[in-house]
């Protein structure tokens, strides 16, 4: 078992040396159900006890104070605050879901809910790195990076990870997506949804200047060069990645334009999705899985949108409608297409919220007293597809929503049952780097079985 992981670690070496392509389809450790992987980032961090996790005991307690101890988190908060919300149940599981996610509940059958996740600390920075790298503060792989040097992709006209949010980078920037250590072929691609124009979406993606055949001629010549200033620098991986990116942007030209074209599916689908930047790049998201791209995440927007330190009850309803609609279609469009078995789709942010209000703020909140503050203690996240448990909630928080109490999962052990699903073993699937082999986990995670059918 040992040397056919030493065969695997040295065979991906290779291809990101130039012995073959480092995107080149490769088989997971064993037989994961999971193919594919859509990663929807509601960043800023969504309110699980406005959305997945009700809590009748705020409702009850509205205006006190918090029962039991004080957990200190990014602001000074106060009193409990109720959701501004209803929820009902949906299907034959009776999910609990918030009305602001009415369409997503009526999916509720393929939803597996984790209400007992949790992190380290409050704040957003170190907290998007954790989820998305699974290290809060030094450089490492993230998430689709580490997918994507297992798997590869099966399409290689496109990248085999693509990033996509409207309007400008979230908070960290490209360090969400990023290789780190990794081949730089296995970082992700970011695109900007808010445009509908392909020229728009992705930079530069037509040459008007040659022909393809022309291209082809300079990019060989080009190639040709950079080989053999390779060849004097023994397999230079930085060197290898700019060169596999010239390859990879010239193919996309063919292939980008029918992906990126949402006008070439039929109209009842396009009105299931929504005529919506979050309606369309969802759309987007599932073609590209269709073609063989291994990892799409789809963020939310620039910035921290759900960040809602004010005007909780406007805002949370306000972002939920963008997205509501085109996360439920895309779960109806996975299933009816024989698709939502082999590709795993994921919601969640960086954490959670606080149940208790959070105080006036200089600078913070504009004075006002109807927010939530940031909560790592305990926060919801779900699954669809790719083999997971359909139809089940796992875990709990305290009656109030503010910490995980029950069947407890960190972010490491979310990353570790991920990876199961997608066939790798979290502890023998790693990348040998200064003198260390690295994973995805760290030195942390274990495997939480129960979210697995």
């Amino acid at each position: 078992m040992g040397l056919g992981a030493l065969a695997f670690n040295a065979l991906a070496g290779q291809q990101a040396a130039g012995g073959g392509s480092a995107l080149s389809s490769r088989p997971p450790q064993f037989g994961g159900k999971a193919k594919h992987v859509i990663h929807i980032f509601a960043n800023g961090g969504a309110s699980q006890v406005d959305t997945f996790d009700p809590k009748p005991m705020l409702t009850k307690l509205d205006g006190k104070p918090m029962p039991g101890e004080y957990m200190p988190t990014e602001r000074k908060t106060g009193a409990l605050m109720k959701s501004p919300y209803s929820f009902k149940r949906y299907g034959r599981s009776g999910l609990e879901v918030s009305e602001i996610f009415d369409k997503v509940g009526q999916c509720a059958d393929d939803l597996c809910v984790i209400r007992s996740m949790h992190a380290d600390v409050p704040n957003h920075e170190p907290s998007l790195l954790l989820m998305n790298c699974g290290e809060a503060r030094l450089i490492r792989p993230s998430m689709g990076s580490w997918v994507t040097y297992g798997l590869g992709t099966l399409n290689q006209n496109l990248p085999g990870f693509i990033v996509m949010c409207p309007g400008g980078y979230p908070i960290q920037e490209s360090q969400n997506w990023q290789a780190g250590f990794l081949p730089g072929a296995y970082q992700g691609t970011y695109i900007d949804t808010q445009h509908r124009e392909l020229d728009k979406l992705i930079e530069n993606i037509r040459n008007k200047g040659l022909p393809m055949k022309e291209q082809r001629r300079q990019l060989d010549l080009l190639q040709e060069l950079n080989r053999q200033h390779e060849a004097r620098r023994e397999g230079d991986a930085q060197l290898e990645a700019r060169v596999q990116s010239f390859e990879l942007a010239y193919r996309m030209q063919m292939d980008a334009t029918d992906a990126f074209d949402v006008s070439r599916e039929p109209q009842h689908i396009r009105d299931m999705y929504g005529d919506t930047v979050h309606g369309r790049q969802t759309l987007i998201a599932r073609r590209l899985i269709e073609r063989g791209v291994r990892f799409v995440q789809l963020w939310h927007g620039e910035g921290q949108p759900w960040d809602n330190h004010d005007d909780l009850a406007v805002n949370h309803r306000r972002l939920a409608e963008q997205c509501d609609q085109p996360i439920a279609a895309l779960l109806k469009d996975l299933k009816q297409r024989g698709m939502l078995d082999e590709t795993l789709v994921i919601w969640g942010g960086e954490f959670g919220r606080t149940p208790v209000v959070e105080l006036p703020q200089a600078g913070a909140n504009a004075g006002k007293i109807n927010g939530r503050d940031h909560n790592h203690y305990g926060f919801t996240m779900w699954l669809a597809g790719g083999g997971c448990h359909a139809g089940t909630v796992y875990g709990a928080t305290d009656d109030f929503g503010f910490k995980a109490v029950d069947k407890l999962v960190h972010v490491h052990d979310l990353h570790a049952t991920l990876m199961k699903l997608l066939g790798f073993d979290h502890e023998k699937f790693t990348f040998r780097y200064a003198g260390r082999d690295f994973r995805l986990t760290d030195v942390h995670g274990r495997v939480v079985n129960e979210l697995i059918a």
